[in-house]
């Protein structure tokens, strides 16, 4: 089994909330559907990307409750691009090694 790193962890959560707004557990259990994660490891990456200026929050009520809700700012966008470069390059290093076509 491979291990998700930060970097890798960051681009999966940036990619999952450029697809819509999303709020903590539900984030949790989409990326729960690549790799194991816990809310408990989430939300500190959730608050320093926020810091980071990548996502922004916003609370919503819902059935009598807040709900915070992540959205990506602009700044985030151009991460998940790069992000999304760095990995075809790298998927295709990988790709060479593990599936043949290294010379």
């Amino acid at each position: 089994m491979f291990t998700l790193n930060a970097a890798l962890l960051d681009a999966c959560v940036l990619a999952v909330v450029a697809q819509g707004d999303t709020y903590g557990y539900e984030l949790t259990q989409k990326i729960k559907t690549v790799v194991e994660i816990s809310e408990s490891t989430l939300y500190p990456v959730l608050r320093r990307l926020q810091k980071e200026n990548l996502l922004a929050i916003y609370d919503k009520a819902v059935s009598g409750r807040n709900r915070r809700y992540y959205t990506i700012t602009e700044q985030g966008k151009e991460r998940v691009r790069f992000y999304q470069q760095e990995w075809l390059a790298y998927k295709n290093k990988i790709d060479n090694i593990l599936l043949g076509g290294m010379t």
